[in-house]
């Protein structure tokens, strides 16, 4: 069992790091909200640190799973940061959804001080990380990735070397690019049912085990149909993700024109109020309109 350091108890982190703690890890955690990590510890044991760095401090892994770049340089860098904190030989491992940009300063960071550096975005949502069962695409030395696997492993149902440094990044950039057109064929495909009067359970039941069939369909059809959004990962991180691609597309010449489009009607929801609607909500925005 590692000592372990886990920054950030959002909607994904709390569970994850609650399921380091119950596969024994002695696990120390970090929040911006100081409050929230507290009570994970009320719930879990091990303890809370009032800053990354000293969460970090003897540390085996260090994990984090925060919003966005900023959020990353801030846990990471300065006198308080968890890179300040941790020894030579040491590894830190980024489960949020960043820029391969961010990642590679990061990592480059790290390296100057004898710290190795995993990029491991995931996927499966929220109830993913409560039941581990996340998917992790990983970035980094195959013999540091090779040493963080067993801890990672605690709340994945999958977890993959995709390359070097970014590589993790870069893969979540193909799963979002993905999960935007599918949940926009998804949302156009239930509301012509809907216009047409036919009953979309029952049109589910006979496409859902055919070539329409998809992750997306199984599990958010259902409250679609009941028009209720509060099931999954929000819009405005989408949005967040989604310019995370298309800024990357510019950079590598990728041609992403239904990422484009479908980041558009995101923010339409938003403007519908939606911003903290899960990302099965495109279809609010198609009923809106008529």
């Amino acid at each position: 069992m590692a000592k372990v350091a886990f920054l950030g108890l959002g909607v994904m982190g709390y569970p994850m790091a609650g399921h380091l703690a119950a596969k024994g890890h002695q696990v120390t955690v970090y929040n911006r909200t100081a409050a929230k990590a507290e009570k994970w510890v009320a719930e879990h044991g091990g303890q809370a640190a009032p800053t990354p760095a000293e969460a970090a401090k003897g540390a085996e892994v260090v994990m984090a799973c925060v919003g966005n770049d900023d959020d990353l340089r801030a846990v990471c860098a300065g006198a308080d940061g968890a890179f300040s904190g941790m020894a030579e030989g040491t590894i830190f491992v980024d489960h949020t959804t960043v820029s391969a940009k961010v990642t590679r300063e990061m990592a480059d960071a790290a390296a100057a001080r004898g710290i190795g550096f995993i990029d491991a975005p995931v996927s499966g949502g929220q109830a993913g990380a409560e039941n581990g069962q996340l998917v992790v695409m990983c970035g980094g030395e195959e013999a540091i990735y090779t040493r963080a696997e067993p801890v990672i492993a605690c709340y994945a149902k999958l977890s993959k070397r995709m390359g070097d440094t970014g590589a993790g990044q870069l893969t979540k950039m193909v799963n979002q690019i993905c999960i935007a057109g599918l949940v926009q064929g998804l949302s156009e495909g239930l509301h012509f049912a809907e216009k047409a009067g036919l009953d979309g359970r029952a049109v589910v039941e006979v496409i859902g085990g055919g070539a329409a069939g998809s992750w997306q369909m199984v599990n958010r059809y259902q409250t679609m149909l009941d028009d209720a959004f509060e099931h999954g990962f929000a819009v405005d991180w989408m949005r967040k993700d989604l310019a995370i691609c298309l800024a990357t597309a510019e950079e590598t010449g990728a041609s992403l024109p239904v990422t484009a489009l479908v980041d558009q009607f995101y923010k339409d929801v938003q403007n519908l109020g939606g911003g903290r609607w899960d990302t099965s909500s495109l279809i609010r925005r198609l009923r809106a309109m008529g």
